[in-house]
């Protein structure tokens, strides 16, 4: 498949779900609710399937493990200064929570951040893109959900927490990492077999674009101006900057600093409105937020980045 077919089929990937989620939403008595379900399934069964494969496959060496360190910085940084932020615009309860969550995540995964590497950097762009975002699953589920259903905010004790955490469903993902590791450690090979990976991948992402899709309200957009141009210059601006005066003092391989600048560009993440559906916090806010983050992002950043790709990727 040539590379603006597979751009087209992965745009068609995420609006078709959305738009069938969104016309959709009427239909159902407690939209919230079958979403809240519906991300929970694919949680414990599809989501599990594709992490063990994937990492199962991966083999890291010492000068890429920078790439996941990085990607967990970023998301460091994103949070830090979404705090501050949305204590300046005066949020409050749930959406607050929500505003920091869609702060921190990025859409670093195939779906954005993976394919532009593609896109600019070839095969081995994608390769390094993967490694970059073994970050985020660990960090999800260790971090945005405890903190999404209050165990982080509250103070709980660590055991309460580490005991909700372990009895946790959603956690499922997480546990393949672990199984991943393990028979990484016991030399277990991954078989040589054909697996369905693309139509697995096919099938996550439009459970989530079809949940976000229901969990959108139009309406909430117009009373929102504030939150997302401040989500917008966190996102295009002050993160990417930041990441490139620290890319600028470090040694590292042109190839995988050109990946982490091109990280740092992206926009809110889709798990961010997953949190926020599966923990009732404000799912249309986060929903508002992403859509219209993504948006800027493909009609402005993107082609930006092209424009100065020649800077982002020295030769």
């Amino acid at each position: 498949m040539t590379l603006p077919a597979s751009f087209i089929l992965l745009q068609i990937m995420i609006v078709a779900p959305f738009a069938t989620g969104w016309a959709l939403r009427r239909r159902f008595t407690r939209p919230e609710e079958f979403t809240r379900k519906l991300i929970l399934y694919n949680l414990m069964t599809v989501e599990p399937v594709l992490v063990l494969w994937s990492t199962w496959g991966l083999s890291l060496s010492a000068d890429l493990a920078v790439l996941p360190l990085a990607g967990l910085l970023l998301a460091a940084t994103g949070w830090l200064l979404g705090v501050p932020l949305g204590a300046a615009l005066g949020l409050s309860g749930k959406r607050r929570t929500a505003f920091h969550i869609s702060s921190s995540l990025a859409n670093h995964g195939f779906t954005m951040g993976g394919f532009v590497c593609f896109m600019l950097l070839g095969e081995k762009g994608l390769g390094l893109s993967f490694i970059f975002t073994a970050y985020f699953m660990p960090f999800i589920f260790l971090v945005v959900f405890p903190y999404a259903g209050g165990a982080l905010r509250g103070g709980a004790g660590f055991a309460r927490v580490a005991r909700g955490f372990v009895r946790n469903p959603r956690n499922m993902p997480l546990y393949a990492i672990l199984v991943s590791i393990s028979l990484h450690a016991l030399g277990v090979s991954r078989p040589d077999v054909r697996f369905p990976l693309g139509a697995l991948i096919a099938v996550s992402m439009s459970v989530y674009y079809f949940t976000l899709g229901m969990s959108f309200h139009p309406g909430e957009l117009r009373g929102t101006v504030r939150e997302n141009a401040c989500m917008a210059l966190l996102k295009f601006a002050v993160v990417p900057a930041l990441a490139a005066l620290v890319l600028g003092t470090l040694p590292l391989d042109p190839a995988i600093a050109a990946v982490v600048r091109i990280q740092a560009f992206m926009p809110a993440a889709v798990y961010s409105v997953i949190t926020a559906v599966l923990y009732d916090l404000d799912a249309p806010f986060a929903s508002g937020i992403f859509v219209v983050n993504t948006l800027i992002f493909m009609a402005v950043v993107l082609p930006v980045i092209f424009v100065l790709r020649s800077v982002l990727i020295p030769a």
